[in-house]
């Protein structure tokens, strides 16, 4: 299948070079390059885009105001290219809400040089959004959820206790800066740590971690390293390094390493969840989210081969089902569940592996 893609840019220069390396895949096939929204309207309607790649600063329409005009009359995937700045960033994931699949850092200096480094990963994301599939908004849920309604009935009143020796790992890739948010503010303070790897560019990450410390009610920071993994903490790993989790005496600390990419990520998922698996054996809790490809299924295989408990997103709430799809088929997945319930999931499980330690000792 040829992928029909149409270029939305102020800039002439991005659009030419963005239009050249389209038009040189076999498989992708430009079919317009327009300068502002008002142009990119009538395009739209007359090629019906597989793709769209959208900027986010333009004159006359800014692209997240086509991008919610767009997904209201003719649902499209949409990349988008973004600025690396304080305000860049916060739009990007402001685009994400609205419904873009993904996005990709525009350069802010040597513009050519610059889009050519990026040319396999915009050509990859703008592969990986024709695949997509556009999902309808799940409402976002402003305060954590009722722990004792979700609870298992077996469990004894009182929510959940502060415990160090559960350690929750998730891991995502396309689609999952939204999906983690959701997760992410249903959650209570007291949720065991968690240690995340969302597959996102540096200098996003920091934006990313900022945006859910706001808006949950857990404290979200980018892992620095050597720090100490607390209940009610989180920790994401940086856009250009792994997070792997270390024991140390009674609690689990952060560990950054520069090694090479896994999957052609870094981080990586697999790299982060088989240090869980080695640290936090049978403590472990993981879940896998939306993206392409195949990181995260050894090492979730790894943490279920350990005792931890392992689930993934379904295909239906997915924007692209294929991490969860490859550990599925390695058999590494005890449970899936669609995104309206993985947060009631994760705190079902930290309340059942509280009770069984708690009626162990009694």
């Amino acid at each position: 299948m040829t992928i029909k893609v149409l270029v939305v840019d102020d800039s002439a220069l991005i659009r030419s070079l963005l239009g050249e390396m389209i038009n040189e895949e076999p498989d992708m096939l430009l079919v317009g390059a327009a300068k502002d929204p008002f142009e990119a309207r009538s395009m739209v309607n007359e090629y019906a885009p597989d793709v769209i790649t959208l900027d986010i600063e333009m004159p006359r329409m800014d692209g997240l105001t086509f991008l919610d005009k767009l997904m209201r009359a003719r649902p499209t995937p949409v990349v988008m290219i973004s600025t690396l700045t304080e305000q860049g960033s916060e739009a990007t994931f402001k685009a994400m809400e609205l419904g873009a699949i993904d996005f990709v850092p525009k350069p802010k200096l040597g513009v050519v040089e610059g889009m050519q480094a990026y040319r396999e990963l915009i050509l990859d994301k703008i592969r990986t959004a024709a695949q997509a599939k556009l999902l309808k908004r799940l409402p976002t849920v402003r305060q954590s959820l009722n722990v004792e309604a979700v609870m298992p009935k077996a469990t004894k009143p009182g929510g959940l206790r502060q415990d160090a020796d559960l350690l929750v790992a998730l891991g995502a890739s396309t689609g999952g800066p939204e999906a983690l948010k959701l997760v992410l503010m249903a959650l209570p303070p007291n949720f065991p740590g968690v240690v995340i790897t969302q597959h996102m560019p540096p200098g996003f990450t920091a934006s990313f971690a900022d945006r859910m410390n706001r808006l949950t009610q857990l404290t979200v920071v980018e892992a620095k390293g050597d720090e100490r993994i607390l209940p009610g903490h989180v920790f994401i790993a940086p856009g250009d390094q792994h997070l792997m989790v270390e024991r140390f005496g009674k609690f689990y600390v952060t560990k950054l390493s520069d090694a090479p990419p896994v999957f052609r990520h870094k981080p990586s998922v697999d790299v982060l969840f088989r240090s869980v698996a080695n640290s936090a054996g049978s403590h472990a809790i993981a879940a896998l989210f939306t993206g392409m490809g195949k990181d995260g299924a050894q090492g979730m295989l790894d943490i279920y081969q350990g005792g931890g408990f392992t689930m993934a997103q379904d295909e239906a709430s997915c924007v692209v089902y294929g991490m969860p799809r490859e550990a599925m088929a390695l058999g590494g997945v005890k449970e899936q569940h669609s995104l309206g319930q993985m947060a009631k999931q994760l705190i079902r499980q930290v309340a059942l592996r509280q009770h069984q330690t708690g009626s162990a000792t009694e």
